[in-house]
């Protein structure tokens, strides 16, 4: 049977190059990067290697780079540790109400010590009411937090114009950028950011690894506590292995952008055209503004993990929505606030392709959805098919 993997939003494959520049360091390079004798000092050559891999990725500076064990711990130190820092000058934080739970999760922890958190909506496709942002503004705003690609819808939000509203208004910009980097250009000066998170393992990195932009002059606060390694924001034994990956991934995502994104481009088209003009599917998100490799379509009269187990049956592996909460049996939060019904959310199938596929997966996809959605949807006591 045919294995088609489509839920690179999720995780993704480590790629060679990666693998073959982190395996020395597992065994033949296994020396701290703290130590101060020589392999302890070849470690630590290799971890700023990797911290200039990723700083030009970016458009950064090797100093404003802080490894981290992935994009939830990139967005908690990002959040938290910014709003701490800046207590003295206020308590109000403004992002969004479609969030990855690695922001929404900080977002509702600060509410719990005091600070006041706005959630501002959406529209329809998913993008973001920047005039309702700047209107939530007041004196004691001091951190805007707005996602660069939702991982769910794959929507592209307006992070240039959030960004020059949170300068001229000197309030601290993070963005999540953990499903952007190589789908679509991420600069931190375009972009206007003063903090951005990433993570290796959606980049054909390794899993356990990420990182965090914080741009110089920001003030930021640890979250946890030890032995002050990276610049003491993030204190732990340095992961060389992982950062050596991570380096190598974000310099082959920036090296690939163009090419790796034309090509995810052009499967996703096929899917969505190939299944969106079936009849009771729902394309969730902008049709245009979207990451390019992201599909989310909503069946009618369909149970979202019913359909996930009849296409594994079938070798093709995908999601309802975010990897994070996909075993959890609330609708998600993120098609509820482009104004779906609780049972159209809980028909949701994200489909995210990688530079690995092929038109031959979407091929077999293409053909194989319409079988199974007909059969759940014959099983299913809300659908009434109309008699001849």
């Amino acid at each position: 049977m045919r294995q088609v993997y489509l839920d690179n939003a999720a995780t993704t494959q480590v790629s060679d190059e990666v693998l073959d520049a982190m395996l020395p360091y597992f065994n033949k390079r296994f020396g701290n990067a703290s130590s101060l004798y020589g392999m302890g000092r070849q470690a630590a050559e290799a971890v700023e290697k990797a911290r200039e891999q990723v700083a030009n990725a970016i458009g950064a500076d090797t100093k404003e780079i802080i490894f981290t064990s992935g994009g939830t711990e990139s967005d908690n130190i990002g959040v938290i540790g910014a709003a701490h820092a800046m207590r003295e000058h206020g308590d109000h934080v403004i992002t969004s109400n479609i969030e990855h739970p690695a922001v929404m999760g900080p977002c509702r922890h600060l509410e719990r010590e005091g600070y006041e958190v706005t959630y501002i909506p959406v529209d329809r496709d998913g993008i973001l009411d920047v005039e309702a942002l700047g209107e939530a503004i007041t004196p004691n705003t001091i951190l805007i937090s707005v996602m660069h690609i939702n991982n769910e819808i794959g929507t592209i939000q307006p992070v240039e114009e959030i960004g020059r509203i949170a300068k001229e208004n000197e309030i601290l910009f993070h963005t999540d950028a953990v499903p952007s980097l190589g789908k679509i250009p991420v600069d931190v000066d375009t972009m206007g950011v003063d903090l951005l998170s990433l993570s290796g393992h959606k980049i054909h990195g390794p899993k356990g690894i990420g990182a965090l932009f914080v741009r110089k002059g920001t003030r930021v606060k640890a979250v946890e506590y030890g032995g002050g390694q990276e610049r003491g924001i993030r204190s732990g034994t340095e992961n060389v292995p992982g950062i050596v990956g991570m380096g190598q991934a974000c310099e082959a995502a920036a090296r690939d952008l163009e090419r790796n994104a034309a090509r995810m481009t052009r499967l996703r088209d096929r899917l969505i055209d190939g299944i969106s003009k079936e009849e009771y599917v729902r394309l969730n998100g902008h049709r245009k503004k979207r990451s390019p490799n992201n599909v989310n379509l909503s069946f009618h009269f369909i149970e979202g993990e019913s359909l996930l187990l009849m296409l594994d049956m079938r070798g093709i592996a995908a999601s309802t929505g975010s990897a994070c909460s996909s075993k959890e049996l609330q609708a998600s939060h993120v098609l509820l606030a482009l104004g779906l019904k609780p049972e159209q959310a809980h028909g949701s199938l994200r489909l995210t392709n990688s530079q690995y596929n092929t038109d031959e997966d979407i091929d077999y996809v293409i053909e194989a959805l319409p079988d199974v959605t007909a059969r759940l949807m014959a099983m299913s006591p809300l659908y009434k098919p109309s008699l001849p």
